[in-house]
């Protein structure tokens, strides 16, 4: 049997007497787009921050390839082939599109600005830069400021920084948010193609992306888990259409 890239078993955080995460449980396996999905509020971010290593459970594991992580630093996760991307953006707007894939290779070593400058001449660090924006379809903005992108080349430029460590898996926290129709469609393609390389945990809004991308969909409620399986056992279930997706029949 196929074991999963990443396993959080009985995941628990409070903040005071909110529950956030309660009792939450999921796999990730190689090759596909798990999804998780639920109304604001539900505890998505703070379960991506808590696998990404930002928070510490209360108690609970994460497990990824087979080692437990709970204890891990977001760099340390990083160095073991844990990508993320944010659901706010964390990209440095002053520098150009090819620093910011640099930085973000430098950030690897927690030593960033140190060694920033020489590493913008060194050509092995260049070289995934590049091969990483051409990736995402951003090789003509490589010397274009950041904050001259649209929102949707920023969601892409994001998905680059992550690719230039070569993650095994992704934590990807609302890729499409801002995105008009066609960049969420190019995005779409992308990230169908990029599961096979390195499977995705996707914390998503948008529910046609959800539906068109998602081999598996877990939903969460007040920090529960309410149901997990396939987009049809989703859409079908009577409980997730009450709690979140709504009596209304939602097309795919």
């Amino acid at each position: 049997m196929t074991e999963p890239i990443l396993s959080v078993r009985d995941v628990h955080k409070a903040f005071g007497a909110l529950k956030a995460s309660d009792g939450i449980s999921l796999d990730l396996m190689p090759g596909e787009i798990h999804a998780l999905i639920g109304p604001n509020g539900a505890g998505k971010s703070t379960l991506i921050k808590q696998i990404a290593g930002g928070l510490t459970p209360d108690r609970g594991t994460v497990h990824f390839e087979g080692r437990e992580i709970s204890g891990d630093t977001v760099y340390e996760r990083a160095r073991l082939g844990l990508g993320r991307t944010f659901q706010i953006s964390a990209l440095a707007m002053q520098f150009t599109v090819l620093e910011n894939v640099v930085l973000g290779l430098v950030g690897e070593s927690g030593s960033v600005f140190r060694f920033f400058r020489p590493v913008m001449k060194d050509p092995a660090y260049l070289e995934r830069a590049h091969h990483a924006l051409k990736r995402v379809g951003l090789q003509d903005h490589a010397q274009t400021k950041t904050a001259e992108l649209s929102h949707g080349q920023r969601r892409q430029l994001e998905v680059a920084v992550a690719l230039t460590l070569e993650p095994k898996a992704f934590l990807m926290d609302e890729p499409m948010a801002g995105l008009g129709a066609e960049g969420s469609k190019a995005l779409t393609g992308f990230l169908r193609e990029l599961k096979a390389e390195a499977p995705i945990l996707l914390v998503e809004h948008d529910m046609d992306a959800v539906f068109a991308l998602a081999d598996r969909i877990s939903v969460l409620v007040y920090g529960k888990i309410i149901a997990t399986g396939s987009v049809a056992e989703i859409r079908a279930n009577p409980e997730v259409r009450a709690a979140y997706l709504g009596d209304e029949e939602v097309e795919a």
